[in-house]
């Protein structure tokens, strides 16, 4: 993996992490209602693509991003004192 393709992982699991903790009890109930009715995310290649060669293997790094991500506020608040 190339370090660019890790920056890219990283930086989506980011961006997920401040997406989920600004709406989190909204995508909450999108997944549940999502779950109940069977819809899934369609059949679409580029997704495929995307998460066999990238996000496969990697997913402690998409997880760090995300956790970051989620406590960013905090994150940033310890290096400012620092």
């Amino acid at each position: 993996m190339s370090l660019l393709a890790a920056v890219v992982v990283f930086v989506v699991g980011l961006l997920s992490g401040v997406v989920v903790r600004a709406i989190a009890g909204l995508a909450a109930v999108v997944a549940l209602l999502l779950v109940v009715f069977g819809v899934a995310a369609p059949d679409i290649g580029l997704v495929n693509y995307v998460i066999q060669q990238y996000y496969l293997g990697n997913e402690l790094l998409f997880l760090a991003g995300l956790l970051f991500g989620i406590d960013a506020k905090r994150t940033r608040t310890v290096v400012r004192e620092q």
